[in-house]
């Protein structure tokens, strides 16, 4: 298929924003079955006689994962129904900013998830057979969520220039 010659910067741009927006169900998929086994294994491990659960930097650990990604979540609900709402061409005009901001965001969660994930499994959390191995799988490949669709760095950028753009750009209405 031949398309019109200098326009092909336009069409990967133009399909990058979807690209990011597909990456942003699969990084939160997988963030919640660590926050999963995160939870399992502070109900299961003992330390000094106790589960960890009734540590509360354990409790804390976990509300903060929680409240990130259900944060995250929310935004990937928002932008999900804006895309089934909105023709193609307004979607190309309006939501790229947005979904860089969603990606962005999930993408930093993701990092936080990762860390506090390997706080929570402690020595566990890098073995690749039993409850650490799914963390241990997170930690290696999660990086992959940043780097795929865009960098972080030129995400966020990209989300507040789009944001200036508007006419209406008072506020920040991302």
């Amino acid at each position: 298929n031949k398309g019109k010659e200098g326009a092909g910067f336009f069409c990967v741009m133009a399909n990058s924003t979807h690209e990011r927006w597909f990456i942003v169900p699969q990084a939160v998929s997988a963030m919640r079955l660590v926050l999963d086994e995160c939870f399992r294994w502070a109900n299961q491990r003992k330390a000094f006689g106790k589960s960890l659960m009734t540590q509360p930097v354990i409790r804390f650990k976990l509300a903060r994962m929680a409240g990130a990604l259900e944060a995250v979540h929310n935004m990937l609900e928002n932008v999900t129904h804006q895309m089934d709402v909105m023709p193609y061409q307004e979607q190309s005009a309006k939501l790229g900013g947005p979904i860089a901001l969603l990606k962005f965001q999930a993408t930093r969660v993701g990092t936080l998830i990762a860390d506090e994930a390997a706080q929570i499994f402690g020595g566990r959390a890098i073995t690749r057979t039993g409850m650490g191995s799914k963390v241990e799988g997170y930690l290696r490949t999660f990086k992959y969520s940043s780097i795929l669709g865009g960098s972080e760095e030129v995400l966020a950028d990209l989300a507040i220039r789009q944001q200036l753009r508007s006419p209406e750009s008072v506020a920040p209405k991302l």
